[in-house]
């Protein structure tokens, strides 16, 4: 656990290895790559082709606090990612810049069926993000997996479930939901979620971010959620007494004994209103209480972050040191979606020798 400890500087966090398991593909294109792509495909749409100006526009956009607002800015990233060309450039440069960042293991997600509007199959899309993360990954030192993800208000998720295995051998790990929680449950996906079960795949869900306890119900004990993206709101089943003490609710013992990994996105849980400041973030009283916390960016466009960036914060916020950000990639690492012995691989001679080497540096100043 932390106590009075130095916190390491941004640029010391950015050397050590990373894992990101929450990242948007269309949340962290280049603001340069926008207004290629814009121009390239006849895009008008765009509030600024000015690079600079659109990425201020972009975080400005989102910082609103609240998530249908945050969403607002997607439309353009999405506009600009229809044809192959495009999605294979915006999934190299991600692999690149997350490479560049120090992240070795990564999950990015990315909803096939936005991508159709210019008469690309989904499969033509799923092939072409794949061929993206392959090429953007070459000779860096990361690997980057596809989670697919289906859209809650729409009525496409068992195809994009059956998508998912499909691809399950060429790069996809898992099958995910999103998009606006409230009023669309998501029991309302169970045959997709049933299929994935199946076929011994993997899921995650988006829940307990714009919602409270019963979504992150339905996700664990109806739809079979071996992640939750998010799950910010289980702190509503744990009760802070007066005395400093803590009580936990059923679900919330649930979560914690089950080991059930929390996709968390500090800043972008703030600027979506789902969190008031990142110093009143759950994460840190989850952490405290050893539930099997992650950190992640979401969509580092729209927040203006990076990996190294967001574990810099929290490691702020709540006075973490290198011991904290080990455990909390650790975490990450346990939590992912690829292969036992690849995960094995990466936390053995990776991760812990990476970490070794940034807290034996810091006990030398």
């Amino acid at each position: 656990m932390s106590g009075h400890v130095e916190v390491p500087t941004i640029e010391e966090i950015r050397r050590v290895p990373k894992v990101l398991l929450h990242d948007h593909l269309d949340g962290g294109v280049r603001p340069q790559t926008v207004v290629d792509l814009a121009k390239e495909t006849g895009y008008r749409g765009l509030p600024t082709t000015e690079v600079d100006e659109l990425a201020k526009w972009f975080r400005a956009g989102a910082a609103r606090g609240d998530l249908g607002l945050y969403l607002e800015g997607f439309a353009h990233t999405v506009a600009v990612m229809q044809t192959r060309d495009a999605l294979v450039r915006v999934a190299a440069e991600c692999a690149e810049d997350l490479a560049d960042d120090g992240v070795v293991y990564a999950e990015v997600r990315f909803a096939p069926e936005l991508h159709t509007a210019r008469g690309l199959t989904e499969a033509e899309v799923v092939e072409a993000v794949l061929e993206g993360f392959h090429e953007g990954s070459q000779r860096r030192g990361i690997r980057v997996y596809a989670l697919l993800t289906a859209m809650r208000t729409a009525a496409r998720s068992l195809e994009v479930a059956e998508l998912a295995v499909r691809y399950r051998d060429d790069g996809v790990v898992g099958f995910d939901i999103a998009g606006a929680e409230k009023g669309s449950p998501p029991t309302e996906h169970l045959a997709a979620f049933q299929y994935v079960q199946r076929e011994n795949f993997h899921i995650t869900i988006h829940a307990g971010e714009g919602f409270g306890l019963p979504s992150i119900w339905e996700a664990l004990q109806i739809c079979g959620a071996d992640r939750l993206g998010h799950g910010v709101r289980i702190v509503d089943d744990i009760e802070r007494r007066p005395d400093g003490s803590v009580s936990l609710g059923r679900l919330a013992s649930y979560v914690r004994d089950r080991r059930v990994p929390l996709e968390m996105c500090p800043t972008s849980n703030v600027q979506t209103g789902a969190v008031t400041a990142l110093s009143d973030h759950p994460i840190g009283l989850l952490r405290s209480l050893f539930f099997r916390v992650t950190v992640n960016t979401d969509n580092r466009l729209m927040s203006g972050v990076t990996v190294s960036s967001e574990l810099h914060d929290v490691a702020d916020a709540f006075g973490y040191g290198w011991r904290d950000i080990e455990w909390l990639t650790l975490n990450a690492m346990k939590s992912a979606f690829a292969h036992f012995d690849e995960r094995l691989r990466l936390i053995n001679e990776v991760i812990k020798p990476g970490f070794a080497q940034a807290r034996a540096a810091a006990g030398s100043r």
